[in-house]
């Protein structure tokens, strides 16, 4: 792959999500972005860098953060190809069409996952699970466990297995919602969860925020 690349004539930003994914939580997915670069990036001789080409893609990835069908842009594993450059009229910006490798995340309902929980309410708990930021395990959804109040509230069943805040959950998927926009949400699966299972509950003692995916 050339290492400064060139510009041509016209095109458009898009990217194409037209590929099928592999239906799991997390797999891997080849796509083509049409990647825009600003005239200012352009060297006197109107050459850029791959090294800001494949910027650009990542900022654009994570502005886009989700796609309905697909799921997370987790993280770009591969680039395939960078092609030529076209020029936008009258704007000057050149967009590169760019053929990569992305990880993605989608959830699926029926699947087993791992949260950790973040809010702790009577009617149940909040939890987050990788880049989903809103899942709710609902009290109805706790086999024998019991809301205990106080200052730090929890969930406690008879053999003292502890929900709180922190501690890592194993649940089960019951429903998953694609958010478009909704007030402060953009661009947001959220999902319904419920312990109703084997082997499934509280794994830990409170630990960090967040899950390697």
């Amino acid at each position: 792959m050339p290492d400064r690349l060139a510009p041509s004539s016209p095109t458009s930003l898009c990217l194409d999500m037209s590929s099928e994914p592999v239906i799991q939580s997390c797999f891997s997915f080849f796509s083509e972005a049409e990647v825009a670069v600003l005239p200012e990036n352009l060297d006197q001789d109107r050459l850029v860098s791959t090294r800001t080409v494949v910027t650009r893609l990542l900022e654009d990835l994570l502005r886009e953060k989700a796609d309905k069908d697909l799921g997370y842009f987790l993280a770009v594993t591969g680039l395939k190809r960078i092609g030529k450059g076209e020029v936008v009229d009258n704007s000057g910006d050149v967009f590169f069409p760019v053929v990569f490798n992305c990880r993605m995340f989608l959830p699926c309902k029926g699947e087993i996952m791992e949260g950790v929980v973040h809010h702790i309410y009577r009617l149940g708990v909040f939890l987050r699970c990788g880049p989903i930021n809103y899942v709710f395990l609902s009290a109805r959804k706790m086999p024998n466990f019991r809301y205990v109040a106080g200052e730090s509230p929890v969930f406690l069943n008879d053999d003292l297995a502890k929900i709180e805040k922190d501690v890592v959950i194993r649940f089960k998927v019951l429903g998953v919602r694609w958010i478009e926009i909704r007030d402060d949400i953009r661009k947001e699966f959220v999902m319904l969860a419920s312990l109703e299972g084997d082997s499934l509950g509280p794994l830990t003692l409170p630990g960090p925020d967040g899950l390697d995916l």
